[in-house]
């Protein structure tokens, strides 16, 4: 697994384009949200249908094409510097393949941000666009709007990338080592439903795999983990970061199921990394290579996350 190209870090000014690729959006945690960004001295224009509701299905935030020409215009877009998702939810995977990735690619690269169910859209500008992107913290989400931490690691992460070359966590080790590879991943169950799609990874082979989720009871997270085993996703994976597990059932059991599915890999592997669903969510650029030391629950990147 190779790196990927970086996009250009963003500087006071920058517009940045906020999209709806998934779930509905409150209005008011989206104006919070934006009330951030504007103290980053950043220039947020939200896209026209960020706030639409879908005709039939109230969980989407607007219809598959609309939440895709938002997507697209956001990145053809020559003053807009970063694509920033409001929200996860659901509904990432009903308009990736309307987009035109020719045309994406032709306006070049720039910073792209989200997490849960945005996982779909990672997967996708990776391999359609072997472009990083931001695994990070969404303009609407309570976590951003509330936790400082997860703030400024995403600030230093966007203007000052150098000061974040090593992640720590007060994570602990699941099985011991040290193991460098490029990053990838996010939500479990996003990777599990990925599978078989045009443009999917075939294998996270050569990769540090990052993997967390909400809400989901142990029996579908065995579920997501077997699969991806069977599939042979997993084969010849560097090591593994394991962020947070919000809502699942009790972390015990949760630990439990992880290690069975998991610790059979041999690779070092870290729990409780402090990514994902959790309170002060740390923001990680998928596509850049990094080593992780699983005893001291650290991820140090080889170059930083932006140019």
């Amino acid at each position: 697994m190779k790196p990927l190209m970086r996009p250009r870090r963003l500087a006071p000014g920058a517009r940045v384009a906020v999209v709806a690729p998934s779930g509905r959006v409150p209005e008011e945690r989206l104006e919070a949200g934006l009330d951030i960004l504007r103290g980053w001295d950043l220039d947020p224009v939200v896209a026209p249908h960020v706030l639409d509701r879908h005709p039939e299905f109230a969980y989407l935030a607007g219809t598959d094409a609309d939440r895709a020409a938002d997507l697209q215009a956001a990145w053809c877009d020559p003053a807009v510097d970063a694509v920033l998702c409001a929200r996860g939810g659901y509904g990432a995977q009903r308009m990736v393949d309307l987009l035109d990735w020719d045309a994406l690619r032709a306006a070049g690269p720039k910073v792209f941000l989200g997490y849960s169910d945005i996982t779909a859209l990672h997967e996708a500008f990776a391999t359609r666009m072997d472009l990083v992107t931001l695994h990070g913290p969404m303009v609407a989400s309570v976590d951003f709007l509330k936790s400082s931490r997860a703030q400024e690691h995403l600030r230093s992460t966007l203007f000052d990338p150098e000061s974040v070359r090593t992640i720590t966590s007060s994570g602990r080790s699941l099985t011991p080592g040290r193991a460098g590879g490029v990053l990838l991943g996010g939500c479990l169950s996003l990777l599990a439903a990925d599978l078989g799609t045009p443009w999917a990874r075939p294998s996270a082979r050569g990769g540090l795999l990052c993997l967390e989720d909400v809400g989901e009871e142990t029996y579908r997270l065995d579920r997501y983990l077997t699969q991806l085993l069977r599939a042979g996703w997993f084969d010849g994976l560097a090591g593994v970061l394991l962020g947070s597990w919000a809502e699942c059932s009790p972390y015990d059991e949760v630990r439990g199921l992880l290690l069975d599915r998991l610790g059979g890999l041999g690779i070092p592997i870290t729990e409780e990394f402090g990514f994902g669903h959790g309170e002060g969510s740390l923001t990680i650029p998928f596509g850049v290579r990094a080593e992780l030391d699983a005893e001291k629950a650290s991820l140090t990147l080889e170059e930083p996350a932006l140019l």
